[in-house]
């Protein structure tokens, strides 16, 4: 194959010429090292690379660059007291994690959270969904070499840190919702601003397709890519985007309703075929492609729920009587939320006192990537960034 055909050949193309190529001649395998410290890993990350030539015969994630003993420390303090380390476990989601922790507690201690912080806790929720779907599509147009929709998509997730800190006085890190509702109330004029910032940022959802989603370069680098049967994802424990992408509606705001999301009207998106509505040809269900898709479809519902949760508001306290220094229970509970990842769960065991006895976390960045040793095979090294950047690690999350 002439260098000029190679360059402009198709991935599935360059595959099979890199094949034949290897079939030909003789060639010795190679470790390369990817990480920990590379852009494309998205934090502390290190993979082990098995090459021969251009082709990838293994990846091995080796993790703990980033473990921080969480779950012990969460064994010596009192439930409001841990709030800030589930902040740090994925910092690009912490309200969620927040969210989580908040309410294992409340149901191993029996606490009832009023309604008004109920509805917050959606609010903040939902906003954090949509900054954190932000950051992945926007980097992860900057592994696929497009740096535009990052600048958008920062641009856009700035506005959402302006209403956090607004709210609680952080825009990273935020112990907001704690068990038994949140700390304080919204701020004069929250739901205004909130308002304005949903019409303005819906428009822009497609503005990011045009930029990338349907862009003939991006789709020929992440469609046919990393492909997830539904069988694969749920062998492996995918959730979230990662299980949704290969075709199943499974989300647990739905399946299993927390903090009320069953009064809200929303739908949950599955990965399509190409040719159906906005997807371009080529595309397969499970492929890179859709589980970088579905988190704007994502992110047009979090609009949707948002605006029904200001709309719905209602008066009275936000945080439930005698929240702090609970008596834990002897007893046991297990609760998991939706969290942009997929699903966070949180195990907490009491015995009588104020402390958990045991604390274990259940996080969704570590289960998704379990699977990246079964995909990133027998594929080109240029496909590692378009399949690990799709799957949206966050090391804080795996290492804990």
């Amino acid at each position: 194959m002439a260098r000029e055909m190679v360059m402009d050949s198709t991935p599935e193309v360059l595959r099979e010429y890199y094949r034949s190529v290897q079939s030909d001649l003789p060639t010795e395998e190679m470790v390369v090292n990817m990480g920990p410290q590379h852009p494309s890993t998205h934090g502390v990350l290190r993979m082990v690379l098995r090459t021969d030539g251009e082709m990838v015969q293994e990846a091995i994630p080796h993790l703990g660059y980033l473990h921080r003993c969480a779950e012990k420390i969460g064994e010596s303090l009192q439930p409001f007291q841990y709030v800030p380390y589930t902040d740090r476990m994925d910092y690009v989601a912490g309200m969620n994690n927040n969210q989580t922790w908040a309410l294992a507690i409340e149901k191993l201690a029996g606490l009832e959270v009023p309604p008004r912080a109920q509805a917050i806790r959606v609010i903040f929720a939902e906003l954090n969904r949509i900054a954190s779907h932000l950051v992945s599509v926007g980097s992860y147009g900057l592994d696929m070499g497009a740096f535009t929709p990052f600048l958008y998509c920062f641009r856009e997730r700035e506005m959402i840190l302006d209403l956090f800190e607004a709210t609680c006085g952080a825009r990273l890190t935020y112990s907001y919702i704690t068990p038994g509702g949140v700390t304080q109330d919204l701020p004069e004029g929250f739901v205004d601003r909130c308002r304005e910032f949903l019409d303005y940022f819906e428009p822009k959802i497609l503005e990011y397709n045009q930029l990338l989603s349907w862009n003939h370069i991006f789709v020929k680098r992440t469609s046919k890519v990393g492909v997830i049967s539904l069988a694969d994802a749920l062998a492996w424990g995918l959730t979230g985007v990662c299980l949704r992408a290969s075709g199943i509606r499974w989300d647990l705001r739905k399946v299993k309703p927390y903090d009320g999301y069953e009064k809200y009207d929303f739908e949950i998106p599955i990965g399509q075929p190409g040719g159906a509505p906005g997807v371009p040809q080529g595309v397969l269900v499970g492929d890179s492609w859709n589980r970088y898709f579905l988190r704007l479809l994502e992110m047009e519902q979090c609009v949707r729920i948002i605006r029904q949760a200001l709309d719905q508001l209602p008066d009275g306290d936000v945080m439930a009587k005698k929240a702090k220094n609970i008596k834990l229970p002897d007893d046991e509970v297990y609760v998991e939320t939706e969290n942009p990842r997929g699903q966070m769960g949180f195990y907490v065991r009491g015995d009588g006192s104020t402390i958990p006895a045991r604390v274990k976390a259940r996080g969704p960045c570590f289960c998704n990537l379990s699977i990246a040793t079964h995909v990133l095979r027998d594929i080109l090294i240029a496909d590692i960034p378009a399949i690990f950047g799709s799957i949206d690690v966050v090391m804080g999350d795996v290492d804990r």
